[in-house]
Parts: structure tokens; sequence; C-alpha cells
């Protein structure tokens, strides 16, 4: 089995919602199969049908978050002495050598990747591009735009 890279903080969102769709959202469904099956006829009972619909894609997401929790390995980011090199779980303040805008990103799993929070995924291409190297260093990475240089300012285990 292959293992998954998670953040300490990565792992708990992922517990979180598991303990959330095992202890409400699950019951919450049985309910309503409850309710509609109640209703009489099921042949033609939309509400039944959502509700099972519902149930099958809760059991799925359970399924698949017990599996990435017993395959991840748990990584903290303030626990890495990675020597200034870019790793997983590193924050990385980049400056745009084209535009001069300036950048701040931490690389996470793929579960907990939101770019909007300045997380991005290990397996992205710019996370990529800049594993392995240490403040100064400039990675080149392949934008849909074209080749987008950005120099490493500097790199934080937080």
């Amino acid at each position: 089995m292959t293992t998954i890279p998670l953040t300490v903080r990565g792992a708990e969102l992922l517990r979180e919602e598991l303990h959330r769709l095992k202890t409400v959202e699950r019951h919450a469904v049985i309910q309503a199969i409850a309710e509609a099956r109640a209703q009489g006829d099921l042949s033609e009972n939309a509400e039944y049908d959502a509700a099972k619909d519902k149930q099958g894609f809760i059991e799925g997401r359970i399924l698949e978050l017990e599996s990435k929790l017993a395959a991840a390995q748990v990584i903290d980011p303030a626990a890495v002495d990675a020597g200034g090199r870019v790793v997983f779980g590193a924050t990385v303040d980049l400056s745009d050598e084209d535009s001069g805008n300036e950048v701040t990103y931490q690389i996470v799993g793929d579960d907990e990747a939101d770019l909007k929070t300045g997380r991005i995924s290990i397996s992205s291409p710019i996370a990529r591009a800049l594993i392995g190297k240490e403040a100064g260093d400039v990675a080149v990475v392949m934008a849909p735009g074209g080749e987008r240089h950005y120099e490493i300012v500097e790199v934080r285990y937080e």
C-alpha cells in the first residue's frame, strides 16, 4: 500500500470529517430513509431515492477517509530539519522574477491543497519544481501560460 503524506493539520481535518460523517451525517440519512419509507410506495418516492443516494455517498466517503488515514504518513513540518531545503510541509516565500510579485505557499498533501489559503499539493507542478531547492535558488515552473521563474526567498518549517 502506498503511503499518503499529510501534515498534522491535514490528518486532523480528515479525522474530523470522518467523525462528523459517522456520528452526524450517517444518522441523519438513516432517519431520512426511515421517513421516506414511511410514506409508502417506494417505486416513485423521490425522497427515498435521494436519501439512498446520499447514504451511498456518505458510506463511500467514510471508506475513502478510513483508507487514507490508514495509509497516512503524518509529517509535522515543525519537526522537520531539512537544512533549509524545500521539503513536504515546508512554507516557501517566492518572488516571481517576471512580475516581482511575492507569494507564500506551504507544500501539503493532495487532500489538504487549497490555493486560496496558500496550500499547494506536493504533486503540483510548482511544488515539484521547488522540492530540494533552497533560499536563493530559482525554480522553473511549466505553467499553462509558459515557463515561469520563481526565486526562493525563504524556506520555513512551521
